[in-house]
């Protein structure tokens, strides 16, 4: 998997699932950064936890999207 710059954010509906295929690979994620405008979320490895990737959205569906969130542990919609 290559990494994403961070700096160079992505759509709510890439985040979306992106969070949702690492969940369904068994990996964690959680917020890391939230704001009025963006929000970042590290992917971490299922094993030791070490992160993997960080992805930041400025797409205000995203804020949306992980409002009341803050890991893998709280639901996203769609997901079961």
């Amino acid at each position: 998997m290559t990494a994403q710059n961070p700096d160079s954010p992505i759509p709510a509906a890439e985040l979306a699932e992106r969070l949702r295929r690492w969940e369904e690979s068994g990996a964690t994620w959680h917020v890391l950064t939230r704001s009025v405008h963006t929000v970042t979320v590290s992917l971490c490895r299922c094993d030791d936890g070490e992160e993997v990737e960080r992805l930041r959205s400025d797409d205000p569906a995203a804020l949306t999207l992980l409002r009341g969130r803050s890991n893998s542990e709280d639901q996203l919609p769609g997901s079961s």
